[in-house]
């Protein structure tokens, strides 16, 4: 199967990578998954510009991927807060993946600076591929590219 053979202007990578490629956004997520839900939690470990993080927060709720309600405490104004929903959640495996090929080719000497640990036994976490029938895949050439439902052919030149 050749790229050549249908369109790639439907993909879902790009897709995905319009919604969560810009610089801060994996990082809200990321810190989502550390337990901050307030604007002044992400900010402290972030850095980022207030607008930035503020318009990033926005569409990651717009999107579906964050949740805000609304909280007060004592003698101050309204605030909001933010968690993951359910569609959130299921970024951990991109993180996951992201962080353990950046453990790999990135990081530093002293090894990986998180380890993230199965709640049930304390032994760490690894992503793996399977396919449907439950084979692990280890290598990209044990997979083959294919069209599938939503494929479009080809414009011609």
């Amino acid at each position: 199967m050749q790229r050549t053979s249908y369109q790639a202007s439907n993909c879902t990578i790009g897709a995905t990578l319009r919604l969560l490629g810009e610089k801060w956004t994996l990082l809200i997520v990321r810190e989502s998954f550390f337990g901050a839900t307030r604007f002044e939690q992400f900010m402290a470990v972030l850095g980022c510009p207030r607008n930035l993080l503020s318009e990033r927060l926005g569409k990651l709720v717009d999107e579906g991927i964050l949740e805000r309600s609304e909280y007060r405490e004592p003698g101050s104004r309204a605030r909001h807060e933010y968690r993951l929903t359910p569609t959130g959640k299921e970024l951990m495996p991109i993180l996951m993946a992201l962080m353990q090929w950046g453990d790999r080719h990135v990081g530093g000497p002293d090894g990986p600076p998180i380890v993230v640990e199965h709640v049930g036994c304390g032994a760490p976490l690894r992503l793996a591929m399977t396919c449907a029938d439950g084979h692990v895949v280890t290598s990209p050439d044990e997979g083959a590219i294919v069209p599938g439902p939503g494929a479009l052919p080809a414009v011609p030149a």
